[in-house]
Order: structure tokens, then C-alpha cells, then sequence
């Protein structure tokens, strides 16, 4: 995939945290995802995102979320005070599986339209008008709710996006906003959802950001395009994510970036699938 190089791996959570949350054994570093995360025993650990307040309401929404409901999340552990964060590290039980989404598409959708189904009621939090991340301004951008420079490499792309986005109409909630990489699929099981990424959009908003994520870095089979294209709103939701996924690369790109020209060829060889599309 070619997104921008993650973060340095985190340094290893200190034992006063394994005291706190109860756990026992040496701490090993999981691969994948951003290299932040380390499991122990039955446990991953990985620091908070963001804000206490953030990780201490997604370990309650994630407490009150349903079994069986055709999905898995890992419950949140908590410390012998009831906190979901110690010392800026959060922990959760472990859960297998093989990360998708190669060969795996619908079992990702799958996953994320029981997931927001099960989160239909959620209140909207108010610390989502609080975030200034990168992505969380790519999302107001391509929600024209604000506007943002972006890297001059990414003008063209965005320009032309910009240029087809129009009015649409779809109730938002809650929804997972990053769900193409954080699904975990084993045969015989509900797949597992992890990286609770929170966004107040619609729920086909946060489908399009799968399908525009395998656009850009999956390789996605031709015919999940096509899927769901008798839905007038499908082409606005899909314009809308690549838009989210542009201005988010643009803000994570720094002053050496050496990718533009590449990256800007992606983004309007996808715009011009989703047009056709």
C-alpha cells in the first residue's frame, strides 16, 4: 500500500502499566497496522489515540456493543480504578485473525455494515468538532464543511474532484471510518473490527472509503465498483471519500515528499474509474 510512513514503532508500555491492567509476560511487538501495538499474553496494548477523553468513550461505546450481532470487537480492559487508560496506553483482549481485505471484500463491507447497524443509536460525541488531526480536516474537507490547501502536486486531483462533488442527502451516525484495514477474518467466525475510528457520517460514506481505499492501494476486483450502483448517492459518497483520502496525504506529506507526481496519477486514474463507474 502506498500510504505515507507511519509513526516510529512505540517504545514498550512500563510494568506499572501491565500492574494496573492485570497482565503478566513480556510484551512482544504485533506487526502490521503502525507499529504501535504489542500483545501480552491475552492482551494487546497500544498508546491512546488522541485524547484521554477519546479512548475512555471507545472503550465504553465498544462495552455496550452486542455479541453475535455478526461481527467481533475486542473488549476493552480496564485498570483495578475502572480507567480504559493508564499512563497513555490502552488494552484490550486479544482476538485472531487474518487481516483483510485481499480476497476478502465482502467479508470487510460485511463486518462494517453490522457494526454500524449496531451502532444506529450512538449519540454523536462532541470532541469529533475538537479534532484537528489530518484526517479529521480531510473529512470536513471533503464534506465542504471547511477548505484546505493541499500540496501543489495534489491541486490537479483535487480540483477536478472538487468540480464533480455535489449535494447529497443521507443521515449520518456513527460509523467506523477506516475499516479496510482494521478487519480481521478467520474461517468459521464473525469477522473481528478493530481500530475503532470514529466519524459522524453515513454509513455508505464509510463504505466508500473501503472501496476507494481499494482502489488506490488493494487492488480491488473490478465488479465491487460496479456493486451498488443503482444508489444515486454511491458516486457522491465514493468522490467524497477520495476526496477524505486525498487531503488527508497531503497533510501527512512532509517539506522531502518525494511522491507527489505518482500519487497524483493514482488519485486521477481513481476518479476517473468512479466517473465511468
Amino acid at each position: 500500500m502506498a500510504r505515507m510512513p507511519g509513526p516510529p514503532r512505540a517504545p514498550l508500555p512500563p510494568q506499572c502499566v501491565l500492574d494496573a491492567f492485570g497482565l503478566r509476560g513480556v510484551p512482544e511487538p504485533l506487526a502490521g497496522g503502525q507499529g504501535r501495538s504489542v500483545r501480552v499474553g491475552g492482551a494487546v496494548l497500544k498508546p491512546a489515540e488522541g485524547a484521554v477523553e477519546e479512548s475512555e468513550w471507545a472503550a465504553s461505546v465498544v462495552e455496550r456493543l452486542p455479541r453475535g450481532a455478526g461481527f467481533r470487537v475486542p473488549r476493552p480492559l480496564r485498570s483495578a480504578d475502572g480507567d480504559a487508560v493508564v499512563h497513555g496506553w490502552t488494552a484490550a483482549e486479544f482476538l485472531d485473525g487474518r487481516t483483510g481485505p485481499q480476497r476478502q471484500w465482502s467479508g470487510v463491507l460485511a463486518a462494517g455494515r453490522a457494526l454500524h447497524a449496531a451502532l444506529r443509536e450512538e449519540p454523536r460525541p462532541d470532541f469529533l468538532d475538537r479534532r484537528t488531526h489530518p484526517w479529521a480536516v480531510a473529512d470536513r474537507v471533503a464534506w465542504g464543511e471547511r477548505e484546505s490547501d493541499v500540496v501543489a502536486e495534489l491541486a490537479e486531483p483535487l480540483a477536478l474532484l472538487l468540480s464533480r462533488r455535489r449535494p447529497v442527502e443521507a443521515t449520518a451516525q456513527l460509523v467506523h471510518g477506516d475499516l479496510a484495514g482494521n478487519v480481521l477474518l478467520a474461517p468459521g467466525r464473525d469477522p473481528v473490527v478493530i481500530d475503532f475510528t470514529p466519524y459522524w457520517r453515513p454509513p455508505l460514506y464509510a463504505e466508500a472509503v473501503v472501496i476507494v481505499d481499494g482502489l488506490l492501494w488493494y487492488d480491488l476486483p473490478p465488479g465491487l465498483l460496479a456493486a451498488g450502483a443503482g444508489d444515486p448517492r454511491r458516486r457522491q459518497m465514493l468522490i467524497r471519500a477520495l476526496i477524505f483520502r486525498l487531503v488527508a496525504l497531503s497533510g501527512l506529506a512532509g517539506p522531502s515528499w518525494s511522491a507527489g507526481e505518482k500519487e497524483a496519477a493514482r488519485f486521477l486514474t481513481v476518479a476517473e474509474a468512479i466517473e465511468r463507474g
